[in-house]
């Protein structure tokens, strides 16, 4: 059974400002005072998990037990089928320190040469820790495509080359209300809302 969360200061913890941004938005109807990790001082933990969930969970009681305050973390990715779903957890390091992610677009387009299977989904977990420890993890995705050059400069991380199914532009070409609906995150939270907040 979830733990409710009954409003009150939230931490954030994560130092990804687009992960940030779209969060707070996220939450924003929620009555949460959001309080992000970089702005307490709070240090990035070494994701050593093997999974979204556990990488996510790890993020959570780190910032949770370090904050004492509740904390909340993401931890998503982009799988590609034909890259025996590579990127995956390693998302964010194909972007290498600078956290350049036309550099590891161009990575995912590099290695994809050739393959006529441009399948992938977006994946995000989201886990909710409180400093005693407890903590409740949800998993939301999103299938679509690989396109053959990025497109648009909405979004963050490999938005630009992910056209969700049924969609006739990329993540980074669509509106981000429209991308709040149905991404990866916005199901993800959907469940989350509906076990904490319902």
């Amino acid at each position: 059974m979830a733990r409710h969360f009954s409003g009150g200061k939230l931490v954030l913890a994560s130092h990804n400002p687009g992960k940030l941004r779209e969060m707070a938005d996220l939450l924003a109807p929620h009555q949460v005072e959001i309080v992000s990790a970089g702005a307490i001082g709070l240090p990035e933990p070494e994701e050593t998990e093997t999974t979204f969930i556990g990488n996510a969970r790890l993020k959570a009681l780190a910032a949770a037990r370090a904050s004492g305050l509740p904390a909340f973390a993401d931890d998503s990715g982009l799988e590609v089928m034909a890259l025996n779903r590579d990127p995956g957890i390693y998302s964010a390091r194909w972007a290498g320190p600078a956290k350049d992610f036309g550099l590891a677009m161009g990575k995912v387009l590099a290695l994809l040469a050739g393959h006529q299977d441009r399948r992938a989904r977006f994946v995000s977990a989201l886990a909710l820790a409180w400093p005693d420890g407890h903590c409740d993890a949800f998993e939301g995705d999103i299938w679509g495509a690989i396109v053959d050059a990025p497109r648009g400069s909405r979004g963050f991380g490999y938005d630009p080359i992910f056209r969700p199914d049924g969609h006739d532009v990329t993540f980074g070409e669509m509106d981000p209300a429209q991308k709040h609906e149905i991404s990866h995150r916005a199901v993800a939270f959907r469940k989350f809302i509906a076990a904490c907040f319902g």
